[in-house]
């Protein structure tokens, strides 16, 4: 190696190069306070994006912001003599300039500054969800189809992806599993859309998917007091007595039926009854009839008494049977 592959020796004179992400799902202006301090701590602070949404507050505050976008060698010409520039990144990410800069620092041939990357602001759990919500509004105004859709149209959408995901839980793919709970999710996120719209009769309210989580919010606190209240629950089945007694005041139902979706498969539905039959503690006589519904009515009683889902039981027993046919099927050719 001759003295032209050495590359210099790094020293305070090469100064430091802050690059500033922020997430844009975060209020512009609600920073954390070492970027605060890198901001204010700066010899100057570049930004390409001119309408970058946090540069009014960063001005608010007295930062002054140059509008430019250096390459990789005029942003380490502008750090000599130890200067310090940060870089507010744009929503992109300003991949060209973190490129060069990687491949400036990977020749040898250059002194390089400090190079730093400071996240201002993360993003909080379940961030993304405001990004679906973001993008089916686009989808709802923009979309010839989606813009169309109705609650009634849509219902049949929400039983299929309701089914698909049981399924993907049933086979233990993870990956089905993860895809099929954002299709459920989007039934919730559409549905919510089109209430915001409100409708053509009087009694159709107006609602946002803000309304729906507040509401599902207000609920889980209301029946969890041994989480968020003075009560004490040590076993699940205390909280299931929680859980009753809180619903049994909020409903105030004349019938334990109430409430109990009929159009449910058949099985299901009989299970259902008989938990509510059970947990009220009623004595109430099997019907009795000729055909196979009451034979099945009897069969769900007794899973469910058992402690077992019936219509679960029986979709296993169903896929034993596909897969039965489907060796029939191959034995066959």
């Amino acid at each position: 190696m001759n003295d032209t592959d050495t590359p210099p020796p790094a020293d305070a004179s090469t100064g430091r190069v802050i690059l500033l992400t922020t997430s844009h799902r975060v209020a512009p202006g609600l920073l954390s306070w070492p970027a605060w301090q890198a901001l204010h701590g700066a010899d100057e602070v570049l930004c390409a994006d001119a309408g970058h949404p946090q540069l009014p507050y960063l001005r608010e505050a007295g930062v002054t912001v140059t509008h430019a976008s250096p390459a990789a060698e005029e942003l380490v010409d502008a750090c000599a003599s130890g200067r310090t520039v940060v870089v507010v990144a744009t929503a992109e990410g300003d991949r060209p300039l973190t490129d060069g800069l990687a491949r400036l620092a990977g020749s040898g041939r250059v002194a390089m500054p400090d190079l730093e990357l400071l996240p201002a602001s993360y993003d909080l759990p379940g961030a993304r969800l405001l990004d679906l919500v973001q993008v089916m509004d686009q989808i709802r105004v923009a979309c010839p189809w989606s813009s169309r859709q109705t609650h009634k149209g849509l219902a049949k959408y929400a039983i299929e992806e309701a089914y698909e995901l049981v399924e993907a839980i049933e086979d233990g793919d993870r990956e089905e599993l993860r895809e099929e709970l954002g299709d459920v999710l989007l039934q919730v996120v559409f549905h919510a859309r089109i209430a915001e719209e409100g409708g053509p009769g009087e009694d159709d309210e107006p609602f946002s998917i803000d309304d729906v989580a507040g509401g599902i919010v207000d609920k889980l606190i209301h029946r969890h007091p041994h989480v968020f209240g003075d009560d004490s629950a040590d076993t699940p089945e205390d909280v299931k007595a929680h859980w009753l007694r809180t619903k049994a005041v909020e409903k105030q139902r004349s019938s334990v039926t109430e409430g109990i979706p009929l159009g449910q498969p058949g099985l299901a539905l009989a299970a259902k009854l008989a938990s509510r039959v059970r947990t009220a503690g009623l004595d109430v006589a099997v019907p009795s009839g000729e055909g196979v519904g009451y034979e099945l009515l009897a069969l769900a009683l007794r899973a469910e008494a058992e402690g077992v889902d019936p219509e679960a039981a029986l979709r296993a027993a169903a896929r034993a049977y596909r897969d039965a046919v489907r060796a029939a099927e191959g034995a066959g050719a």
